[in-house]
């Protein structure tokens, strides 16, 4: 799709949100989300970043960059691969249906993956036992890493890479190669969750696309400490010997927090990576354009400057800036893949600088209606009269309160004021912020499925800075009706985003 020259709107639903058995999966509920954005007049469906992650569930703290949460895979499909039976797949009693249970999803879909595993040299079919073998091929370059390292962290007890024995942690030769000979058949189980997620992601992509949605996904600038990625490429971070981060991700006081946030990813070499001709980045951004349409850079200003704090410092108030890779590593993945379709999450510390790197790169960078108030700056680039056609509008992100709980819990009264103003007479605080946002100039206007459905503090999916209580929120099953598509369809028709209207 275009990213930009188009008007489109669209929602913003992380899949583990979905209704579903401990979190929402690739299955039927996941098709009828997207029949749902199809009667509402949506072309476009955001999600979080899709990798493995960790025990907190945070998709920005993942295992991998490449490969694939599996936790969202659906028993019902792997039933109809022959790999299970139907009592296999029933799931344990006592998922709450409003929140996610990362820990118990991960010991039940385990468990199937286990015994699909088994199941596949004589259950599966010709073609997809095909399948598999063309996968692991095509995907070897990563592939291979990430279920070894899941296979030794497993055997390990979940054990952070640096905690592992020293030539495990160092990648000795004789150490892998005896652990690949140990651990081959977790190994090969690994590699067919990850065949099996890129199998039903892709079908449901398919799907999507079908009926004229497009993907939209997200790139985080950062990985995890406890990756797959710095344990096979320890030599592009800054490590030390013993592994660990000498100096770590973050950003400085800003609207969230007083002292910063402290991320604590490992900070890359960018000289070692331009040596190299950026080729991880390249093979990075091409795993994730074979998955998405469009893809969302995470802390895009980052690539022109980043905070380095150092790895001692509790939180990020000692740190400073340094340069980033600028134009040059984004010319380089775009020699070897084509044009990219990709949007710049430029929010926070914006300078000219940063600006003018996204400019130059032609990339729509984010307006948030939430950040338009609360002060006087009549050129604040999240007034509505303000976005530029060539910019993506949300009333909030995964970041943000939601828009009624951003009102009863946030917003002054000067705020409240103004945003009537905005809206005019509008039923709810969220549906009057929808509507400016589909109003706006820009191109592209994502709305959080939170504010559709009119919740509050509650369901908001994570607040920067915290550790508890992210990432956790989900939709109940019937929540969703065709009364709210209806009423977003009207909406964006009116607002001449229907179906992806070409810009007059």
């Amino acid at each position: 799709m275009k990213v930009t020259g188009e008007r489109r709107s669209g929602i913003l639903l992380h899949p583990t949100s979905l209704p579903g058995d401990g979190t929402g999966d690739l299955g039927t509920h996941a098709y009828r989300f997207v029949d749902w954005l199809a009667a509402a007049g949506q072309t476009l469906w955001q999600v979080l970043p899709l990798v493995a992650v960790g025990e907190g569930g945070s998709p920005y703290n993942g295992l991998s960059a490449f490969a694939g949460n599996t936790l969202l895979l659906s028993a019902d499909l792997m039933v109809e691969d022959a790999l299970l039976d139907e009592d296999e797949a029933r799931p344990p009693a006592g998922f709450d249906p409003r929140r996610a249970d990362f820990a118990g999803a991960a010991a039940w879909k385990d468990g199937l993956l286990r015994r699909a595993h088994a199941a596949f040299a004589t259950a599966a079919s010709p073609g997809l036992r095909a399948g598999f073998a063309e996968y692991r091929e095509r995907e070897a370059a990563w592939l291979g890493d990430w279920c070894l390292f899941r296979a030794l962290r497993d055997e390990h007890g979940g054990q952070a890479w640096p905690e592992w024995p020293e030539p495990l942690r160092r990648r000795d030769a004789y150490a892998l190669e005896a652990a690949r000979d140990r651990l081959s058949g977790e190994i090969e189980r690994h590699a067919l969750g990850q065949f099996l997620f890129d199998r039903q992601w892709g079908e449901l992509r398919r799907y999507a696309n079908g009926r004229g949605i497009f993907l939209v996904g997200d790139v985080p600038i950062f990985v995890a400490h406890d990756s797959a990625d710095v344990w096979a490429h320890p030599g592009i971070f800054e490590l030390d010997e013993a592994g660990m981060p000498t100096v770590v991700s973050g950003v400085p006081p800003d609207y969230f927090s007083e002292t910063g946030q402290r991320w604590g990813n490992p900070l890359y070499r960018w000289e070692v990576l331009e040596k190299d001709g950026y080729r991880w980045w390249i093979d990075r951004f091409r795993r994730t354009l074979e998955m998405v349409d469009v893809a969302r850079i995470d802390h895009f200003r980052g690539f022109e400057s980043y905070w380095e704090v150092p790895g001692h410092e509790e939180t990020a108030l000692h740190g400073h800036w340094r340069p980033g890779p600028g134009t040059k590593l984004f010319e380089a993945v775009e020699r070897e893949l084509g044009p990219l379709p990709l949007i710049a999450e430029d929010l926070g510390i914006i300078t000219p600088e940063v600006e003018a790197l996204r400019d130059a790169l032609g990339f729509p960078g984010m307006r948030v209606l939430q950040f338009a108030f609360g002060g006087d700056d009549p050129d604040n680039p999240h007034l509505p009269e303000n976005y530029t056609a060539g910019s993506v509008a949300y009333t909030g992100t995964h970041d943000n309160n939601t828009a009624l709980g951003w009102w009863r819990d946030e917003a002054s009264a000067a705020s409240k004021a103004e945003l009537a103003r905005m809206a005019g007479p509008s039923e709810g605080v969220g549906w009057g912020m929808i509507e400016v946002v589909l109003e706006s100039n820009a191109d592209l206007a994502v709305i959080p499925l939170q504010d559709v459905l009119g919740l509050g503090s509650e369901a908001r999916m994570n607040t920067p800075g915290s550790i508890d209580d992210n990432w956790l929120w989900r939709f109940r099953e019937g929540e969703l009706t065709a009364a709210h598509a209806a009423r977003l369809r009207d909406l964006t028709a009116k607002t001449g985003r229907l179906h992806g209207q070409e810009r007059r």
